[in-house]
């Protein structure tokens, strides 16, 4: 029906009408008759995939348009099966230079008059300019592969460098997967140590007597199976960096053989007289409460404001939710080149199971969630039927209804940030990693009601 002059005409497009209006949009757009053989394919889908029209139409699809879900998941094919559209479906394509293009798909089925289907039509949009500026954000939150947009951990990553210089013991506070090595690393290499050895070691995984062998040596002859002497951790380390993992769990006998390193440099291999030079700089971590441990009687005060020359607290997961959407990329990039998937993204749904999950493991658990819907997918997308059981037992117990909409799913966060934070909205922004006048505007434009009595007062 078309309209001139104010009276509405009836009018059917010709072919070439058809042709012209596909022609000049910037989707891809392709038709396949019920054998599979692409019928029709326009200026859009020649320039994203690089093949030209004349040799696309009469070939199979799959030889055209070569997709990472074309052996496994087939979009076009699923309608075909079900009926049921496709919409924007992230996935990626091989163009005719062999390059990998990330595009969304959307598909349905083509009718004859009489609602007869003779084939099928695939939309197509080129994401490779999202997909670049995804990738500088996501580069502006990586530092020393720690990824964060969290200020708290943005204000850790300024330090880094400073601390970095110095020579001075560093001592890193923070819950069992937040991170503790990775930010020893990153001090190392940012060190002019970088290229001398990192030897790291857990302490709570050794008994007593063999943790002092492994961090200060042996000679030949110290107990019965020293048959040889055998250098310790310290003296690998030489000019490098030793990092001692848990030290909140040494015993108090080795914390004085430690103390003694960390005031003069020097110490005793077991069973030997002989007292050795150490030059490597000491960076220690703890999932404990050192402070605590030394008003409790259980770690040495002396030994304690050794290693605490500088201390990182490292906050856990479940204070820095924002950090959840860009460590789930980084995993999916990281696990897609480990094992060789097309994993694209995470679904809405998934999404906000994992954003309003605790996390007890942090940052660990988080990447075994993404490792875990890796076992299951192929590729496509990460939906809520790939996560572990756990995490979806506890969003049944704890969460309400899904939210219908990004909308519904942006009020829920700022509300769980506002409550977290006693209301305070300088803090909730802070947790958000939004400016606090932003918070304020989606608070009013979401109708988001406050308490008449809040924390605004309480920084």
């Amino acid at each position: 029906m078309m309209e001139i002059n104010g009276k509405k005409i009836k009018h059917k497009l010709s072919f070439e009408e058809i042709e012209a209006i596909l022609n000049s949009i910037t989707d891809g757009v392709f038709t396949v008759d019920e054998g599979w053989h692409i019928t029709s394919f326009n200026r859009a889908a020649e320039k994203i995939t690089g093949v030209p029209e004349e040799e696309a139409v009469g070939s199979f699809c799959y030889n055209v348009f070569r997709a990472s879900i074309c052996e496994t998941d087939c979009a076009l094919r699923r309608t075909f099966k079900t009926g049921k559209t496709v919409v924007n479906k992230p996935v990626y394509i091989i163009n005719s230079d062999g390059e990998k293009v990330p595009i969304s798909i959307s598909t349905a089925l083509l009718k004859d008059k009489n609602g007869k289907v003779v084939g099928g039509v695939e939309t197509f949009r080129d994401l490779s300019m999202v997909e670049r500026l995804r990738k500088e954000l996501y580069a502006k939150y990586v530092f020393e592969d720690i990824v964060s947009k969290s200020p708290r951990m943005q204000n850790i990553f300024e330090i880094l460098p400073l601390i970095a210089r110095s020579d001075s013991p560093v001592l890193i506070e923070g819950e069992s997967g937040t991170g503790k090595e990775l930010i020893a690393s990153a001090i190392h290499n940012l060190s002019g140590r970088k290229g001398k050895p990192l030897v790291k070691i857990n302490c709570g995984a050794f008994p007593d007597t063999l943790l002092e062998s492994e961090l200060f040596g042996y000679k030949a002859g110290a107990f019965t199976d020293a048959k040889k002497d055998k250098k310790g951790r310290f003296a690998v380390a030489g000019k490098g960096t030793i990092f001692l993992d848990e030290i909140g769990d040494i015993s108090p006998a080795l914390q004085v053989s430690l103390l003694r390193i960390l005031q003069d440099g020097t110490y005793q291999p077991l069973g030997g007289i002989e007292t050795l030079k150490s030059e490597a700089r000491v960076i220690t971590a703890t999932n404990k409460s050192l402070l605590q441990l030394v008003n409790d009687g259980r770690f040495r005060s002396d030994l304690y404001y050794r290693i605490n020359v500088f201390k990182i607290e490292l906050p856990p997961l479940r204070e820095r939710k924002e950090d959840i959407p860009l460590l789930i990329q980084h995993f999916i990039d990281k696990y897609n080149k480990l094992k060789g998937k097309d994993v694209s993204d995470i679904s809405p749904e998934a999404l906000r199971i994992l954003v309003n999950y605790d996390y007890p493991g942090n940052v660990r658990e988080l990447e075994n969630i993404i490792e875990h819907s890796f076992v299951l997918l192929s590729g496509g997308m990460i939906t809520p039927d790939t996560l572990p059981n756990e995490v979806i037992k506890k969003e049944i117990i704890n969460l309400p209804v899904l939210p219908n909409s990004k909308k519904d799913f942006e009020r829920e966060m700022i509300l769980s940030a506002l409550k977290n934070n006693n209301w305070n909205r300088s803090k909730a922004a802070r947790q958000l990693g939004i400016h606090k006048t932003t918070l304020y505007r989606k608070i009013k434009s979401l109708q988001i009601k406050l308490p008449l009595l809040d924390g605004r007062n309480k920084e």
